[in-house]
């Protein structure tokens, strides 16, 4: 298997062709430059790598709004996330 490295201009134009797999991997460069605006935007193009990114994130810092956000821009998992922490968080204080 061969691996032929791109520039991020060759990977934005095939994206913009349609092209996800060049989607998701401008996702990957974003998430690893912590580019959370990045994220965001190939999120509201209809990145669902990006759209599991930024779930991931706003999980681990139980950010509900950002769950919400990422949930109305159409990625799904964010609103079962949502759900799995607010009934958790419900759960909480009924102790």
């Amino acid at each position: 298997m061969t691996h032929t490295n791109i520039d991020r201009e060759s990977l934005r134009e095939l994206a913009d062709a349609g092209n996800e797999t060049a989607l998701d991997r401008l996702a990957d460069l974003a998430d690893a430059a912590d580019d959370v605006e990045e994220l965001s935007e190939l999120l509201d193009e209809g990145c669902m790598r990006a759209g599991l990114l930024l779930t991931r994130r706003a999980c681990a810092t139980v950010d509900l709004r950002e769950l919400q956000r990422i949930c109305d821009a159409g990625y799904d998992e964010a609103g079962e996330q949502l759900n799995r922490l607010l009934k958790a968080s419900a759960a909480d204080q009924e102790d």
